[in-house]
């Protein structure tokens, strides 16, 4: 009898190691087949596991290829998938092998670096009692092995430990000492290490010259998912507030805190983070580009999990940032239509004729001066003319409108504007004069054309270039024969 219970014991503990081994070893996969509203050139969370949060996190390019981590949930609980790119536009998924199994925690969320040495790491929260920030490094080449988790401990200058409520972290590498910033709704806080195993403790995160009045934003204010980095001539910290979204800093580090100059948002829906842009992560490329990603929320008929189209960041000497589409996303265009000056007349419309397909980019260049008000109509149902959307700028206007989300941007005296307008499926981007973007989800309703009507208001619209692409998957081999 003992003999059996032994061996049943032994049967069981045999089972349940394969079936954590093989949820440990899932890979998530793009169906052959997806559902006709599945997105066609975004990053989107195919399953197993649903893609919530699906925070974009450790992300890298290392020895030739890039490699972005996001969350995703499955059986085992919070995890994170592992997806690889040798040109940020077409993806690979490996298995998912950072799972609570490995950490002996959910995985939150969390920012990848460089080790002086040049070996990938990354931080990240891991919920527990109390909550703790910790650190992994990469073992193999492609990613796929991980150290087991090491814990920060921020002590004071008596050797006590510190002890902190903690939340999103970031860490990153300045001259030759590392630093750590933990998040939180309130109080940010700083520390340093010189061998990312003993961390002094520095204080608050904002230098005690933070201006709440020239930022406009309370040095209180929620600050977590951030992603620390140089740029320009500027350090820029990236992040969120759970109650607005997607934002950033720019300033300097003075007496190792940081002491912003200039903050603005990236997410501008008027439900705050409901329908937004959340939770950025960004790489650095072999030629120097800082590109970002984040999640977009809220994506009714697609995946959860869907990450907004990769963004170019750059700050020139002007001080202005500039956002712009990744250039690699031009290889997926086909079909390419051209019209040149056209003339819309005051209180007209301009139907684009023989613009198919629900995968579609548009860049378009109207010459100053401008109208007080023109744009686009788009996605309109074909046979009522109801349920499309709207792009809409103007001269004297301080906002570019897209949907009904109002972001800040207003023309020089004299100044084109060059839109360029991504639609997949539901989901549209608009870069304006790489100075503004906006990623908009619109209703769930999916059309086989964008039906793109421009329009005008205040004068004539003189359009210099329009140009259009349909746009290849990134997913199934349809893609490879250019359909």
């Amino acid at each position: 009898m003992k003999k059996i219970i032994f061996l049943s014991v032994l049967c069981l503990a045999l089972m349940c190691n394969e079936a954590k081994s093989q949820t440990s070893n899932e890979t998530p996969t793009w169906p052959e087949n997806p559902p006709p509203q599945w997105l066609t050139y975004h990053l989107a969370h195919p399953g197993p596991g649903e893609g919530f949060p699906a925070d974009p996190n450790p992300a890298y390019y290392y020895k030739g290829r890039y490699h972005l981590h996001y969350i995703y949930e499955n059986e085992t609980g919070f995890v994170y998938a592992h997806v690889s790119s040798t040109d940020m536009v077409h993806w690979q998924w490996h298995p998912t092998v950072l799972t609570p199994e490995h950490t002996g925690h959910d995985l939150y969320s969390g920012t990848g670096f460089f080790t002086r040495e040049g070996r990938p790491a990354m931080c990240y929260l891991g919920p527990g009692k109390p909550n703790r920030i910790y650190i992994m490094y990469a073992v193999d080449d492609n990613l796929d092995e991980w150290t087991k988790p090491e814990v920060i401990v921020p002590m004071d200058d008596a050797g006590k430990e510190v002890e902190l409520e903690y939340h999103d972290p970031d860490l990153w590498l300045m001259g030759d000492t590392y630093y750590a910033m933990n998040g939180g709704w309130d109080e940010k806080e700083i520390m340093k290490s010189k061998d990312l195993k003993n961390w002094k403790y520095i204080g608050p995160y904002f230098h005690k010259d933070y201006s709440e009045s020239r930022l406009g934003v309370s040095r209180n204010e929620d600050l977590q998912c951030v992603n620390t980095f140089k740029i320009g001539d500027k350090w820029m910290v990236l992040g969120i507030a759970h109650p607005t979204g997607c934002r950033y800093y720019l300033g300097d580090f003075q007496d190792e805190q940081f002491l912003p100059d200039f903050h603005a948002d990236m997410n501008f829906s008027p439900d705050g983070p409901r329908q937004g842009y959340f939770a950025p992560e960004t790489l650095l490329t072999p030629d120097g580009r800082r590109v970002m990603w984040a999640w977009i929320r809220d994506m009714p008929l697609s995946p959860e999990g869907v990450q907004a189209l990769p963004r170019e960041l750059e700050l020139p000497r002007d001080g202005v940032l500039r956002i712009k589409p990744l250039r690699e996303l031009e290889t997926l265009r086909y079909d390419e239509r051209r019209e040149e000056n056209i003339i819309v007349k005051d209180g007209a419309s301009y139907s684009l004729k023989g613009v198919t397909g629900d995968a579609v980019e548009l860049t378009m260049t109207v010459s100053a001066p401008v109208p007080d008000e023109f744009g686009l109509y788009l996605l309109e149902d074909e046979k009522d003319g109801k349920g499309g959307m709207s792009i809409i700028a103007g001269a004297n206007k301080e906002f570019l409108t897209v949907g009904n989300l109002n972001a800040p941007f207003q023309l020089g005296k004299n100044e084109d504007l060059t839109l360029r307008i991504f639609i997949d499926k539901n989901l549209v981007e608009v870069f304006a004069n790489d100075r503004q973007a906006v990623s908009y989800v619109h209703q769930p309703v999916i059309r086989k054309n964008p039906n793109l009507i421009m329009f005008t208001k205040g004068c004539d619209l003189n359009v210099r270039t329009l140009a259009t692409w349909k746009m290849k998957s990134i997913y199934t081999k349809v893609a490879q024969d250019g359909r």
